[in-house]
């Protein structure tokens, strides 16, 4: 059976149950819940490709949902995503000044280092478990910045813009650090045989080659893609 519409039913299951109960904590717990566990059976197999592929889905999905509702409902998910509404303060300054962290190197790498640092470190250590909340966390204040972007801007176009090409590969490499770094825990826990050699140095390897893109990418087209901000939210 094809998990990929589960995994996509899942987390939107996740997103009405944390909006019904309002409480901000527990909003990326009920993500990492609609996800996780369709990751364990091919990690354990050994079937890596397998398992980055429903994560993706899982990241896309969270990306939807979280940019649909802030742009329906930006209040809201202001108060209801972790961190979401600084996130956005700090990102608009950035797109109606170019003052932030967005262009200024210097910040941001080590920002962005001590995130996949912690990242990776809790997906090693826990097997994901803790590292996808952590993740989920990420995507819904990035989703809702897009997404209350859209909203004020007026732009539907900005719901795809704003999504910078760097955060979607730093997105796509924290995906593949976390299946990968979870395969010892998991596989010695549920019986399964793990070696870092081949296929997860591969994707390992894959990983960090985007995460220094990212780095290098922002920097170049920043400046370039804050004037596409602008121009289409007509500020």
């Amino acid at each position: 059976m094809n998990a990929a519409p589960v995994v996509v039913c899942a987390t939107a299951a996740s997103y009405i149950a944390g909006w019904v109960v309002g409480l901000p904590y527990l909003v990326p717990v009920l993500n990492a819940l609609a996800g996780y566990p369709f990751m364990i059976a091919p990690v354990r197999r050994g079937q890596l490709r397998t398992a980055i592929g429903l994560m993706l889905v899982w990241a896309l999905s969270m990306g939807v949902f979280a940019t649909a509702l802030a742009y329906a409902r930006p209040a809201t998910t202001a108060r209801l995503f972790l961190n979401a509404a600084a996130y956005e303060r700090e990102m608009f300054t950035w797109v109606a000044t170019s003052d932030g962290r967005e262009s200024r190197p210097r910040e941001s790498i080590p920002q962005h280092l001590g995130q996949a640092a912690v990242f990776s470190g809790l997906s090693l250590a826990t097997g994901s478990a803790l590292s996808m909340p952590m993740g989920a966390a990420l995507m819904n204040y990035m989703g809702h910045y897009v997404g209350a972007l859209a909203h004020h801007g007026g732009s539907p176009w900005l719901l795809a813009a704003a999504w910078h090409p760097w955060s979607v590969i730093r997105i796509t490499s924290f995906v593949v650090l976390g299946v990968v770094l979870s395969g010892p825990v998991i596989c010695a826990v549920g019986g399964g045989r793990w070696r870092w050699d081949g296929e997860p140095r591969r994707w390992t390897v894959l990983a960090m080659a985007g995460l220094v893109a990212d780095v290098l990418l922002k920097a170049l087209a920043a400046p370039v893609w804050r004037h596409l901000l602008t121009s289409l939210a007509g500020w």
